[in-house]
């Protein structure tokens, strides 16, 4: 370790911060809102100072004296002559502070870390001054897995703290209590924006410490395939779930999110194959739930389109196990963005219909009578060994057999193919490019784009090779 990323309490502490510019203003507003006296000497600079640090700092338009660096913690000299920088950092280190000049790592006693703040919960990531757009980068990173509102949990935490130490006298006590607490469902409705819920949940788990922990079912949307568009609510749950039920869509890079150690239980089917059937999925749901587990059902794009999840909620509701949905991008959207296909358009749809290729047997069909409308989308799951019966009962209901049609097989994937045509050639279109599926079928106006930015790409590509 080549640094080290220590943590100094702001409570009663002055930061000073001398000079103007950018880089002085984004060092200001670090210490907006936290409990440190903060003084901004913008030499003689008059440019107006943003209205967030003028609310907070004291803004003082001259150079600091020796006399102004007495009591200050921390400083910040951002930018002037070599001979005015020297002269402040001398004074500062003189009144016992910390001094850190920008931009100049060997020149500082410390380097300003990129920075994740959440309040109660502060992430820092320090490469000594060597490679700050790397921190920078990193830090976007910590930014999309950390929950906005952790910071609530660590709250709750500092204010209960003199009371769980008084109910456990062991240090091993106190560390179970915290584990149940802080992943239970305190947790849930800390993140979720409810403190008082939060709070009366931890004090519910400290009354009945002996208690079995509850278990929930989260019914989570995997999105299309490509890990990156699974939500930040799905890939933190993921990380936190006991076991995880799965099916045959979700992709591979998503199920790497969930825990080494959380138990995995493959539930997928394919067409005319269901080795593990709707009725044991749930069984296993409610099993899981009432060991006290912490349940994902992660299901290939959004639960409630095709994902069969309203039924999966039904038995879950009826056996008493709580339960949480988290949508996911369905692959509908998904695949239509990729193919840059809009599923509305002021000039060519004002509606858009998702319907099944495949219904229930001796179930009511989709209305292709709407499918069949006029300036308007339709979307096909499951559609492929259907796509006869589709392009005849759409041909049937008044849609010309002129109207474009994309197929999007495999879409936000590495392997993903889009295909056009139109209605009248649908299952010739199907059976000639050998379309296995997963794919969603787009009929309408709008699954013309698929085909001219397939024709930009043909020209992009023939002016590179000329």
């Amino acid at each position: 370790m080549r640094v080290f990323p220590a943590s100094i309490p702001l409570d009663g502490q002055t930061v000073i911060v001398s000079g103007a510019g950018f880089m002085a203003e984004a060092k200001a507003r670090l210490f907006v809102g936290s409990p440190a006296r903060l003084k901004w000497f913008t030499g003689t600079d008059t440019d107006p100072v943003a209205s967030d640090i003028a609310q907070y700092a004291e803004v003082i338009r001259r150079e600091p004296t020796r006399w102004d660096f007495h009591g200050a913690t921390l400083v910040f000299i951002a930018g002037g002559s070599d001979k005015s920088i020297d002269r402040q950092a001398k004074r500062a280190r003189k009144a016992g502070a910390y001094v850190n000049i920008v931009d100049s790592p060997k020149a500082s006693d410390f380097q300003t870390p990129a920075i994740v703040d959440r309040d109660g919960i502060v992430v820092s990531i320090a490469s000594g001054g060597a490679a700050p757009v790397l921190s920078v980068d990193i830090r976007a990173e910590i930014e999309r897995v950390l929950p906005a509102r952790i910071g609530i949990l660590a709250d709750l935490a500092r204010e209960l703290r003199g009371t769980v130490k008084s109910v456990f006298d062991k240090f091993d006590d106190r560390r179970a209590f915290w584990e149940r607490a802080l992943r239970g469902r305190a947790r849930d409705f800390a993140l979720s924006g409810d403190k008082a819920a939060a709070r009366r949940e931890m004090l519910k788990t400290l009354n009945a410490e002996d208690s079995e922990p509850e278990g929930i079912v989260h019914l989570i949307g995997a999105g299309p395939g490509d890990p990156d568009l699974l939500t930040l609510k799905a890939a933190r749950l993921l990380r936190e779930a006991d076991v995880v039920v799965f099916d045959r869509l979700v992709g591979e890079g998503v199920l790497d999110l969930a825990r080494r150690d959380a138990i995995r239980i493959d539930v997928g089917k394919t067409k005319g194959h269901h080795p593990v059937p709707q009725e044991e999925i749930t069984d296993i749901l409610v099993r899981e739930a009432r060991k006290g587990q912490r349940v994902v059902r992660l299901k290939g794009g959004d639960p409630f389109i095709f994902g069969r999840g309203g039924e999966e909620l039904e038995t879950l509701d009826a056996a008493g196990i709580k339960s949480e949905v988290t949508p996911g991008i369905s692959a509908a959207l998904a695949c239509a963005a990729s193919a840059r296909i809009p599923l509305t358009h002021r000039d060519h749809a004002q509606s858009v219909t998702f319907a099944s290729g495949v219904v229930k047997k001796d179930g009511p069909d989709a209305d292709y009578s709407a499918l069949a409308a006029p300036n308007s989308t339709g979307v096909f799951y499951m559609g492929v060994g259907a796509a006869p019966q589709i392009q005849s009962k759409l041909l049937g209901t008044g849609r010309h057999a002129a109207t474009p049609v994309a197929i999007i097989e495999n879409g936000s994937t590495e392997h993903e193919r889009t295909v056009t045509g139109t209605l009248g050639g649908l299952a010739t279109l199907v059976e000639a490019e050998a379309i296995k599926g997963p794919a969603v079928i787009i009929i309408g106006e709008t699954a013309a784009f698929a085909a001219r930015a397939e024709a930009r790409d043909i020209a992009d590509a023939v002016e590179q090779i000329a």
